[in-house]
């Protein structure tokens, strides 16, 4: 009876990690959870005082990783690179402030979204001329390479929530930077210097204004809100997808996108 009993479980055991598929168990047999992450977009990822990667997104990767009982490794590929999808095992998760459209939809795998945040113009605080989103028509604008605010100021942002963008800059000298953290550098010398404004994240902006007080203010009222996804590689198989759809609504029913988002911006975000 013994033997009959260990055998069933043996069957069981070899079932369920045969369900598990390809990725996840690449993420078991490695031991790690690789996370592909941007380098600088504080408070949702940064190099910290201890020379680690910290902040929102990091913590909810690291979450991620230990529900499914591994560390955590993360990697901060260009976001062109992260964004052109084809990862090759690469990187197994991106919980890094993506925003879903077309064009990504058809190299990743948009999971589900886990917080929202809005789009603001931000500008250097000395910068008088510039009070209103319109004065900043034909003015130089920095961004991201590759991001959602790079398409905005394009006009080729896809519907948000299902409704079309509303454009409010008309025409635009796009600036594009690796990382916002050289954006801001930019700014910080004076509008009209190297650029008259960055197109951000408003806790992004908030965070940089927070540690350089003096420097930037922001541009009237944010210019649109966009849902940010978890996403995978669209070679992943299906299994690991509804593995990390599960530990996401596990995170978000037992309060800790809550408890997160409290953490790091002194309010729910993740609703």
């Amino acid at each position: 009876m013994k033997i009959r009993f260990f055998a069933l479980a043996l069957l069981a055991g070899l079932s369920l990690h045969a369900a598990a598929g390809p990725t996840l168990d690449r993420i078991r047999q490695r031991g790690v959870l690789v996370e592909s992450v941007s380098e600088s977009y504080p408070p949702f990822s940064f190099l910290n005082d201890r020379n680690q990667m910290d902040g929102f997104d990091i913590d909810v990767a690291r979450e991620f990783a230990r529900r499914l009982g591994v560390g955590l490794k993360v990697e901060t590929p260009s976001w062109e690179v992260l964004s052109a999808g084809a990862w090759r095992g690469r990187w197994d998760i991106c919980v890094c402030s993506m925003t879903p459209d077309k064009q990504r939809a058809q190299v990743l795998d948009f999971v589900a979204p886990y917080y929202n945040s809005p789009a603001v113009l931000v500008t250097s605080a000395g910068n008088a001329q510039g009070q209103k989103v319109s004065d900043f028509d034909g003015k130089r604008i920095g961004v991201e390479q590759a991001s959602s605010y790079e398409r905005y100021l394009k006009h080729e942002l896809d519907a948000q929530d299902g409704k079309p963008p509303v454009y409010a800059l008309n025409t635009t000298h796009i600036a594009p930077y690796g990382n916002e953290d050289l954006a801001f550098q930019d700014l910080a010398l004076g509008a009209g210097k190297r650029v008259d404004a960055v197109l951000s994240n408003f806790a992004t902006a908030k965070g940089r204004m927070d540690k350089f007080p003096g420097k930037f203010r922001l541009v009237g009222a944010p210019l649109y809100t966009e849902p940010n996804w978890i996403a995978i590689d669209r070679a992943a198989d299906p299994e690991w997808r509804a593995t990390v759809v599960r530990l996401l609504d596990e995170m978000r029913h037992d309060g800790t996108l809550a408890r997160l988002s409290q953490k790091w911006f002194g309010r729910d975000i993740s609703g």
